[in-house]
């Protein structure tokens, strides 16, 4: 009998742990939500801020005070939602208490930093002036606000729109109002929308305001306004959509159909827990705790989800598509092939395969891959089809779901057929014509004058830029053929792909311009090409662009003459000095921010280079240098982005750097190891398994490894494969405060 009983209680015992163990499971993510600071970086040293977004992961409605950064004490407006970022917002809405007037519209309301609560799944914000509060929470298509009035006499929302182009506002009911602002000239963004009932309502006639209850025009404007005796706060719930007004209704009320305001509130912040739920960190200090998340958040804010129902608006045909599967826009792949996508890749493959077939149907419905793909099309930016590198990146990563052979039509297109100069888009023509005969795009000598009109007049010809980045373009190509079994494609990409050869200058030890004869054009890499280097590089000097070569880092060695001067090489990056005054330097290369030496973490082509120490006899010095630009550039303070953050594509960095592992070669399934600031890292994939990196003694301090181990096994190489993560697999490192230099070295 006592025996019996003893068993019972162990089995007791056994049930307790589990349901402790699962709570903690359960709650971790909720638990990490107190980390997320949407603020951090909402004030720039020098480009744009961030923004505090609050919104779903990856969903159409995105909102957050207009206002010019976080040392702006004044909000102009809140929007219906952020269209695309940085790209533009549709219809604002403004609370103002007393009788109304035209200016009302333009003034701006002061609010009080100290009284803004700010989370990725609600915003409350005191306008002091006013003596309002107001709230917002998110749905996916949709957004809740709530308007609190303290003062006396009338209470007033003001309607209005971004865009200035065709609009319209209709007020329906004493509780309803529709209508649409027309985005990017020919886009309607359409919404649907309740509030509490009022007690008058009107538009704007010129410079008279009256009770007509519809507006149109480029600078649509309505009113309405709620008596003392209303029921305080005032609610104003809407969805939007990009097919039609009926959709917009039929949003709403698939959104807030037995959902108040703080069910939706309660709903928004369980799905962030999920997502962010997925990685869970142990150690590390606060500080780095609250970086990491915020930064894990910013990850999420792009691409977006713009199906509805089964339908999307494509903006690459202009046409209404059915659907099956999610259909995403909103894609800077110049800034997102390097660590946003692969860190999706691990988080969320599905989400992955889903983008990557969404970039195939932009093939089919355009003509072209984009590489900037936003609502209403391709968004002619930057340089480079590095989609291709992202699409080859995914395949190799076992994410399917999409036509293989298309993606490949389709990048196979943009190489042969499309122009490679910067910010534009379309057909190839003279300059890319020299490009494929001569494997260099040329330059102009300084104060020559362009000839070429389809050169963007501020771009220009980023020649070297464009050369480099074609060939890792051309890289992606032959690898994927290859794969595919494309063996005549293979050989030809495999040559263009070490086209970067042809502008290294053995003399200069740098990528230089050649003219059109083949002749240098003897420049200062440092400080040459104009306004951001744009004649020769573009954004950044031959120092940043000196690395541009991820896909043949051997190549790139070689150049250099080995290993040992690749090394030292890399050294002087980071020691060397700008040559001039900093607001010299900044005033001709305002991008290239978050200096050391003439390293600039505040641009995206710069994320790799401190992981190369990996490929020479030093990977001590990755660990050395990855810890330090992560202490030094990325605080959890209003300044703690270092550049443009551009919705995730930075802040992935500093999720994979945090972790203690980055992507040097997008297109190469493999992750080369730094120096973890947790001491515990585990990532929830998508299969069931668990990633989990232990880092023993990791600190401020204890930065270097001093052995390691993969699933038990010695590893002595500083690198280890997307399949062995995807297996759920556990990495083991020794930390110390000293280097261990022969640790990592291979042969």
């Amino acid at each position: 009998m006592k025996s019996k009983n003893l068993l019972v209680y162990n089995i007791i015992l056994i049930l307790c742990l589990c349901y402790v163990s699962l709570s903690a499971q359960v709650d971790n993510g909720k638990d990490n939500l107190k980390y997320i600071d949407p603020t951090i970086g909402n004030a720039p040293l020098l480009l744009q801020p961030t923004r505090p977004t609050v919104h779903l992961p990856n969903q159409m409605v995105r909102a957050f005070p207009m206002r010019t950064d976080y040392l702006d004490d004044q909000i102009s407006s809140f929007p219906l939602s952020i269209v695309s970022h940085r790209l533009g917002e549709v219809v604002s809405v403004k609370p103002v208490s007393g009788n109304i007037s035209i200016p009302d519209w333009e003034r701006k309301l002061t609010y009080d930093h100290d009284l803004e609560i700010t989370r990725p799944w609600y915003l409350s914000t005191y306008l002091v002036d006013e003596d309002i509060t107001v709230e917002f929470v998110p749905g996916e298509k949709a957004g809740y606000y709530r308007f609190s009035f303290s003062g006396d006499g009338p209470k007033n929302l003001l309607f209005g729109t971004y865009n200035k182009s065709d609009s319209k506002f209709e007020i329906l009911s004493s509780n309803e109002i529709r209508g649409y602002e027309t985005y990017h000239e020919n886009i309607k963004v359409y919404f649907y929308g309740s509030f509490t009932p009022v007690s008058a309502a009107g538009s704007v006639n010129g410079n008279v305001i009256d009770t007509s209850r519809v507006a149109t025009g480029r600078n649509a404007k309505v009113w309405l306004t709620f008596s003392n005796s209303s029921s305080d706060p005032i609610d104003f719930r809407y969805a939007i959509s990009f097919i039609s007004a009926e959709q917009a209704k039929k949003n709403f009320h698939n959104e807030f159909t037995g959902r108040d305001f703080s069910k939706m509130k309660s709903s928004a912040q369980g799905e962030w827990a999920k997502a962010i739920g997925k990685i869970q960190v142990s150690g590390g200090t606060e500080a780095q705790r609250r970086t990491f998340y915020s930064s894990l958040y910013r990850c999420y804010e792009r691409m977006v989800n713009v199906t509805e129902d089964g339908q999307y608006y494509s903006g690459f045909d202009n046409k209404v598509h059915e659907s099956s599967r999610p259909f995403y826009v909103d894609d800077w792949t110049w800034d997102t092939y390097l660590a946003h996508h692969p860190l999706r890749a691990i988080l969320d493959p599905s989400m992955e395969s889903d983008i990557v077939n969404s970039y195939v149907e932009m093939y089919l419905q355009s003509g072209w891959i984009p590489t900037f793909p936003v609502l209403f099309g391709d968004h002619a930016c930057m340089n480079g089809f590095h989609s291709s590198i992202m699409i080859l990146d995914n395949y190799r990563k076992g994410i399917r779901g999409f036509d293989i052979q298309k993606a490949y039509e389709g990048m196979y297109k943009n190489s042969t057929q499309a122009t490679l100069l910067p910010w534009k888009n379309g057909p190839k023509g003279p300059l890319d014509d020299f490009y494929h005969a001569h494997g260099y795009m040329p330059a102009l000598w300084p104060n020559e004058k362009e000839t070429d009109t389809m050169v963007h007049s501020f771009e220009k010809r980023q020649a070297v830029a464009v050369t480099l980045g074609a060939s890792y373009d051309d890289w992606a190509l032959s690898q994927f053929a290859t794969d595919l079994g494309k063996s005549d494609d293979a050989h030809t990409f495999s040559l263009k792909a070490l086209n970067y050869r042809n502008l290294w200058d053995p003399v200069a030890g740098m990528f230089m311009p050649k003219d059109k004869d083949g002749h240098w054009i003897p420049i200062d890499p440092k400080f040459d090409g104009g306004m951001g280097a744009r004649d020769y590089y573009d954004e950044n000097n031959g120092w940043t662009y000196l690395w541009q070569v991820q896909h043949d880092i051997n190549g790139l060695m070689g150049l250099m003459g080995g290993k040992e001067k690749f090394e030292k090489k890399l050294d002087r990056l980071f020691r060397e000095g700008l040559g001039r005054s900093k607001y010299s330097f900044w005033a001709k290369m305002p991008d290239a921010t978050g200096n050391v030496g003439q390293y600039s973490m505040g641009n995206e082509p710069s994320f790799h280079i401190p992981y190369l120490y990996n490929f020479t006899d030093a990977p001590w010095k990755t660990q050395k240098r990855v810890r330090f630009l992560l202490d030094v550039w990325f605080k959890d303070n209003i300044w703690g982005i270092p550049g443009d953050e551009d919705g995730g594509g930075m802040t992935a960095f500093v999720v994979f750097s945090s972790m203690g592992f980055y992507p040097v070669t997008p297109g190469l399934p493999v992750y080369t190891i730094g120096s973890p600031i947790f001491s515990k890292v585990s990532i929830k994939l998508q299969n069931g398994k668990t990633f989990t990196l232990r880092a023993k003694g990791a600190s401020p301090i204890n930065k270097y490894i001093q052995s390691a181990k993969l699933n038990g096994v010695t590893l002595n190489k500083p690198w280890f494969t997307h399949e062995v993560l995807e297996a759920g697999g556990t990495l083991e490192l020794v930390m110390g405060d000293k280097p261990n230099k022969t640790w990592g070295i291979q042969p």
